[in-house]
């Protein structure tokens, strides 16, 4: 069952999601999709609480989507910039439904935040990461780029562009430096730092916070933010149809030899 992969719980005035697939750094399956959605509704709705706190088991937040899992839904999607687009679309929203939430949501970051783990956690409200924590999305190595863009939103332009064109990784302490995380903490200290965080906010009104909330969400999105990410999916989507030589050796290499050897292919070619 999807629940088994993310699980909620309650500490006082504070509700905690936690994706719990460790033995794969709690990349996003079919199953966590469904549990995330799931739990994160549950938490927003949960009259015992105030704040939410999104966070991961085991030495990572969230590697992102788990590309190692090919189904035969993946292969209908093969080269069918429609079929992405409806996929995709799906991503985009997971990923916004901290955005979307009544209450505000404090991502709890440790070891790796990548691909859609990393826009996981810059949808969230607010920040707390270890300090070796990891946040970048790589995706632009195999020919693919997250379709909720909102890293510019968070660090800029220049800093966004260098990220999502190199898919290079920032640490921690860079990330806080950009204003990607709003505060570092030891490792060791993460989940007691995060819940004394989450339980002051919790002190605030509710009816406040809500508010308050919906005012910098509606400031955004009059800005453009929600355009931004529509617009994003529609030009993203051909992209993962598309075939391309450096995508198609990327599959070749993870067909022949497995993922891992496929990423450190193109981590080689890359590096300074």
């Amino acid at each position: 069952m999807p629940e088994e992969f993310v699980t909620y719980t309650v500490t006082g005035k504070v509700g905690i999601v936690s994706l719990n697939r460790p033995d794969k750094l709690n990349a996003i399956n079919r199953d966590v999709r469904a549990g995330l959605s799931a739990r994160l509704e549950e938490a927003d709705r949960d009259p015992a609480t105030v704040v939410v706190i999104l966070r991961g088991e085991g030495r990572s937040f969230c590697a992102g989507y788990d590309i190692s899992a090919g189904d035969a839904e993946a292969a209908e999607r093969r080269h069918d910039a429609l079929r992405w687009h409806r996929h995709l679309t799906g991503s985009v929203r997971l990923e916004l439904t901290p955005w979307d939430m009544r209450k505000p949501v404090i991502a709890s970051v440790q070891g790796h935040a990548l691909g859609g783990g990393c826009e996981l956690a810059m949808m969230c409200d607010l920040t707390i990461a270890a300090d070796d924590a990891l946040f970048g999305e790589p995706e632009i190595r195999f020919d693919n780029v997250g379709p909720a863009l909102v890293m510019p939103f968070v660090v800029g332009l220049k800093r966004a562009r260098e990220l999502l064109y190199f898919g290079d990784t920032i640490d921690a302490p860079t990330a806080l430096a950009w204003g990607m995380v709003n505060r570092v903490v030891p490792l060791a200290t993460l989940r007691e730092a995060t819940l004394r965080y989450a339980d002051r906010l919790a002190r605030i009104s509710p009816e406040a916070l809500a508010a308050t909330k919906l005012a910098v969400r509606r400031g955004a999105e009059a800005a453009g933010f929600r355009h931004a990410i529509d617009a994003g999916l529609d030009v993203l989507a051909p992209l993962y149809a598309a075939r391309t030589r450096v995508g198609e050796q990327f599959e070749q290499i993870v067909r022949k030899e497995g993922l891992g050897a496929a990423l450190r292919w193109r981590s080689a070619q890359l590096a300074e």
